[in-house]
């Protein structure tokens, strides 16, 4: 007994002594060393310091709404850099955990956050993001395709199969425009009335606001009947209390991230792009203001400056009064009831600086209907070899130094927009995914001479078919082949992107889609030969399909976003085969192929492919703006509130976490100053969906400006 009461003092002792080592180790760790202009300290919760969690400093003290945001080290510390004077709420956030209570500081200062363990599965999913609920969703299976229309199977007849359902509720339709997920989005507002059926909950929930006749579209794609059983279904399991699996915390090279985000436009408008440099030269504007496009809501380039913080408007002109506008709500919105909140008659869609700090956009400066000069009949060189009756969208310019916009009439259509490497600093357009046919304009002869009709050329997609070299007499889509002529293909670019050998792409929409290569040649007019490459779709084991955004690395690899759920690279070098000739209509280099499955889970019951998260665009780091490396491609991840970059085959994901439902479209990098290390460069991107008000904040949340910088450590200053 004495014995054992010996050990047991000793125990105790030991005990004692243990948990006040500990107590020093926590105490010191309170302490993380700050300049004036940072906020430093410890998240911790009853388990302890807390690591791979994100802590958040928000303030509206400043011209605009202010927030910045870290990820914790491997013992729970923080340091949020570089923040402008101001009062700040700061609070920790984490996977399984509930946030902290916000504590309100100001630089310069230490603070203690407490988040809480969550109570239980269900308040932990709550932070998850919006592709992992998404992922609960059940397609229809391989077996009910193809489909049998309203009399059979719900279906819609034009789908034969399973993946050409699922591009469809991801980045084709369904969530081209906004997340799929979020809270707003799994749950049924009680604002649309009770229903027979969850499934006409939906056919009544899809008609609401401006984009009412776009979204009935997207379930008349899907079959109205099964589309909206398969969202009801979904709806209501989650109602009942199905949860997705957990994501992971950040880990490694993810903690380094700093996350900077400002308000700005309104919050009736909604952002498609933003601009922040020439993206043949990131130097160029260092500092200076960030452009957006508003598309359909605004007639009007909302500017940021993010070294004064403060917010204005570039107003976009349109030539001709009959411009059409937006149409009125289908039906009432639970959020804006009736209003129309889109007033927007441009459509501006895409922002482009050039060398001169000039920025160039796509948008929309009269009806469709061409002048006479784009039709047949004119003695245009491009209307001579292809006519064109109509274009949807023209472009204009604007100043900074004049603070004056010129509108530009094009015969084409124009989408997305890039400027060649080349003497006449030539402006490539993609057309939106129609017309079969690609347009520049020689901006160096529009400066010259500001005459639009002798600057602006284009040309058909033409197929090298008879595989001579060179471009010939061709046979028009539909027409049997002919051996001795070439073919013209119909599919229009929706992204483009520019290749150092002089070569321009873009990417066709639809399953399975495809990319095209254009040699312009020394008249493009009458000289550009395409060639067509679809992605690996009957590949039985992980098959690719449906590309959207793309870009290329210095190198001609072109990287491609794909509905199946990956990033995709193109290596053209790698092809085995002709790449022209009567066999070359799509699948002639498959070897040229490599996929990467993006991270996060599948579909309920979808077996191949990559993950349920919504890809729309994509941007190549060419010049390491980020941190990340030359030539390092970044995915947006519209489903996962992320950008995601790919770092020799690893993921690397950088979450914006507050407010959930982060939804990207577009991005470019910047280099300020590289003479600051990180933080004077870093990546830009805006929120993009057509719905701020389904993020966490709810009504009254504007499109914010985001910054995303890496620095060498979670602690750097």
């Amino acid at each position: 007994m004495r014995r054992a009461l010996y050990f047991s003092a000793l125990l105790l002792a030991g005990a004692g002594l243990w948990f006040g080592v500990t107590r020093t180790v926590v105490q010191a760790q309170t302490t993380v060393p700050v300049d004036s202009d940072d906020i430093g300290g410890v998240a911790a919760s009853s388990k302890g310091p807390e690591a791979g969690i994100w802590v958040i400093a928000e303030t509206t003290d400043l011209p605009t709404k202010y927030s910045k945001t870290v990820v914790t080290d491997d013992r729970g510390r923080f340091l949020i850099p570089d923040l402008p004077k101001a009062n700040y709420s700061v609070w920790a956030r984490g996977y399984g955990l509930t946030d902290s209570p916000k504590v309100q500081t100001q630089p310069g200062k230490n603070v203690n956050l407490t988040p809480a363990i969550a109570a239980n599965a269900a308040e932990a999913a709550k932070l998850y993001p919006a592709s992992y609920w998404y992922s609960l969703m059940r397609v229809p299976d391989k077996k009910d395709f193809p489909g049998t229309g309203p009399s059979g199977n719900g279906i819609n007849p034009n789908l034969k199969s399973q993946p050409e359902w699922i591009h469809l509720v991801k980045t084709d339709s369904c969530e081209s425009c906004h997340q799929l997920g979020n809270k707003w989005t799994r749950e049924i507002p009680s604002f649309f009335g009770a229903f027979d059926s969850p499934a006409k909950a939906w056919q009544r929930r899809v008609q609401s606001g401006q984009a009412g006749s776009a979204m009935v579209g997207g379930l008349n794609s899907l079959g109205v009947q099964r589309a909206t059983e398969m969202l009801g279904d979904w709806t209501t399991r989650i109602a009942k209390g199905e949860l997705p699996p957990a994501p992971p915390r950040p880990a490694g090279v993810e903690r380094n991230i700093v996350i900077t985000q400002m308000d700005w436009a309104d919050p009736k408008s909604y952002l498609h792009d933003e601009i922040s440099t020439d993206k043949r030269n990131p130097s160029v504007n260092a500092n200076g203001l960030i452009y957006g496009s508003p598309e359909e809501s605004r007639d009007f380039l909302p500017v940021l400056d993010p070294v004064h913080l403060t917010t204005s408007k570039v107003p976009v002109p349109y030539r001709d009064p009959k411009t059409p506008g937006q149409p009125k709500p289908l039906q009432a919105s639970a959020f804006w009831g009736e209003e129309p909140i889109w007033d927007a008659h441009t459509s501006v869609h895409n922002p482009m600086f050039d060398g001169q700090g000039r920025v160039w956009i796509t948008a929309k400066i009269r009806p469709n209907e061409n002048l006479d000069y784009c039709k047949a009949g004119s003695d245009h060189p491009s209307a001579k070899v292809f006519p064109l009756n109509a274009s949807g969208r023209q472009l204009s310019v604007y100043d900074p130094k004049t603070n004056k916009t010129e509108n530009i009439d094009t015969c084409f259509a124009t989408h997305h927009l890039l400027f060649a490497e080349d003497a006449n600093n030539t402006l490539w357009t993609s057309t939106g995914g129609g017309g079969g046919i690609v347009g520049w304009l020689n901006t160096k002869m529009w400066d010259a001479t500001h005459d639009e009709r002798k600057s602006q050329g284009w040309t058909p997609l033409i197929l090298d078919t008879n595989g001579n070299g060179k471009r010939d007499e061709w046979t028009e889509p539909g027409q049997p082949d002919d051996p001795k002529k070439d073919k013209r293909i119909a599919p229009g670019f929706y992204g483009i992107a520019l290749g150092t050998d002089g070569s321009v792409w873009g990417s066709v929409l639809g399953y399975p889609g495809a990319i095209v290569r254009v040699n312009p040649g020394p008249d493009p007019t009458h000289t550009a030969m395409a060639e067509y490459y679809e992605p690996p779709y009957k590949d039985s084991k992980n098959p690719g399909y449906s590309p959207r955004g793309l870009d290329i690395d210095r190198n001609n690899v072109v990287w491609v976003a794909l509905a199946s759920g990956h990033l995709a690279s193109f290596d053209r070098r790698k092809c085995k085969g002709p790449l022209n000739g009567p066999s070359a209509t799509g699948q002639q280099c498959v070897e040229g192929w490599t996929l990467y499955a993006s991270p996060g889970p599948n579909f309920k019951n979808v077996t191949e492919g990559g993950s349920a998260d919504s890809h729309y665009y994509d941007w190549v780091d060419q010049f390491d703006t980020l941190g990340l490396g030359k030539n390092t491609p970044i995915i947006t991840g519209n489903g996962s509130d992320s950008l995601m970059a790919l770092v020799n085959g690893k993921w690397v994901v950088m979450r914006v976490p507050y407010p959930l439902g982060f939804f990207a479209k577009g991005l470019d990098g910047r280099i300020d100053d590289a003479k600051t290390g990180w933080k004077g460069k870093g990546v830009w991107t805006t929120w993009g969906t057509r719905t701020t008000f389904h993020s966490e904040t709810g009504k009254g949340t504007q499109s914010k400006v985001v910054h995303v910088q890496l620095r060498p450590d979670p602690l750097a200053k």
